[in-house]
């Protein structure tokens, strides 16, 4: 359970004020004090969320730009001072979103983030070159208090404004499943080219992984996008809402035809053949448990997720998500209703819980608990509503 969200204010008419003083008349030096007095503040008593801290940061530089720039000649420490706040702001909204197997570019989050991307190149201008003319700075000051006007003020005070979109919709994880889907198909198939393929093999896990972490930052969940309600750590050990929302994008992924559950013709006729054992066929766990064990190293909840969205693709109406990996010539409506599909979606499901299922996971119920209270809950008397239609 999230804890509630620490905010300076004691009231969102403190944050409205504080956002008048800030951007109502850019020449109203007097308003500006202000807003860093009370900045200042509520800095005293809690730790601010980054936007704040740089909003603070930027109007010191901006002030002291308007006042005392007349007794320095060079300007050198007041370049310095605008540098440092924008190098910091740049940091503090990218570092966050770092946290992840593989590093991504500073200027790839930036773009999910919808930040110009001229304030990167002038960040690592400030940090590795030398450093900018203090009109460029001024005019990156201006535009950054222009984005945290419109990602944090604005959408704080008022949630139900809509956030600007800038950042590129996601791209979708389907190819690189296919792809690692033909390496993993050449390797098995012979042996010999294991060592020739790895390093390709290798570098699709860390696409996976990437296209992970832009989904994170993708999840729609309004200021929390940002990790602006994060004050103090406090959020730590909780569950990230983003981390869960991107797995369910890569397991209804991996559940959708052609993935996990292979529909060629020639298989198709394979899984209708009676096992002793509820499990996949040996040639799919080859496949694909090298990508599940990856993906479980670096997301411990991987498990519970991919099991949850198997039992409720099994037990809801699902539409179809367009991640079709094999050309087959299944009808939607009949890939859907399928009931050899459903049962290899259950077999890997009940795998799932067997190699993953330690008793508890992560504080949480354990997958085989899991999915009883899922059944349970879903195909109790009377609990009809989306479930599917099953026929026997």
């Amino acid at each position: 359970m999230r804890l509630p969200r620490r905010v300076p204010w004691a009231n969102i008419n403190e944050l409205d004020q504080l956002c008048s003083w800030v951007f109502m008349d850019e020449g109203d030096l007097e308003a500006k004090r202000f807003a860093i007095n009370r900045l200042s503040a509520w800095r005293a008593v809690t730790p601010l969320p980054h936007a704040l801290e740089s909003t603070l940061s930027i109007l010191t530089a901006r002030l002291i730009d308007t006042s005392e720039t007349q007794h320095d000649p060079s300007w050198l420490s007041l370049r310095q001072n605008y540098a440092t706040a924008i190098i910091r702001m740049v940091n503090g909204l990218v570092d966050p979103l770092q946290a992840g197997a593989y590093a991504r570019s500073i200027a790839s989050i930036a773009a999910q983030l919808g930040l110009p991307s001229w304030l990167v190149e002038l960040r690592h201008a400030a940090t590795h070159e030398d450093l900018p003319s203090l009109e460029m700075l001024r005019e990156a000051a201006r535009e950054s208090l222009t984005w945290l006007l419109h990602n944090y003020f604005l959408p704080t005070i008022n949630p139900s404004v809509p956030r600007p979109s800038t950042a590129p919709p996601l791209r979708p994880v389907a190819p690189l499943l296919k792809q690692y889907k033909t390496l993993l198909k050449i390797v098995t198939r012979d042996a010999s080219l294991r060592k020739q393929n790895q390093p390709d093999i290798d570098a699709i896990m860390r696409d996976i992984e990437r296209w992970l972490a832009e989904a994170k930052l993708a999840a729609d969940f309004a200021a929390d996008t940002y990790g602006w309600d994060t004050i103090g750590g406090n959020d730590i050990e909780q569950e990230d809402p983003r981390e869960k929302w991107a797995l369910e994008r890569l397991c209804d992924a991996l559940i959708e035809k052609g993935a996990l559950v292979s529909l060629s013709q020639k298989t198709l006729k394979r899984r209708n053949l009676p096992s002793d054992e509820f499990v996949p066929p040996h040639s799919s766990l080859v496949l694909w448990t090298p990508l599940l064990a990856h993906t479980h190293t670096y997301h411990p909840t991987f498990p519970s997720v991919l099991t949850t969205r198997i039992v409720e693709n099994l037990l809801y109406e699902w539409s179809n998500t367009g991640f079709d990996m094999d050309v087959i010539s299944l009808e939607a409506d009949e890939s859907q209703d399928d009931p050899s599909h459903h049962l290899a979606l259950a077999k890997w499901a009940a795998w799932v819980i067997k190699a993953y299922d330690n008793g508890q996971e992560n504080g949480e119920l354990s997958l085989r608990k899991n999915v009883i209270v899922l059944l349970a809950s879903t195909l109790a008397p009377g609990k009809i509503e989306g479930a599917k239609k099953i026929n026997v």
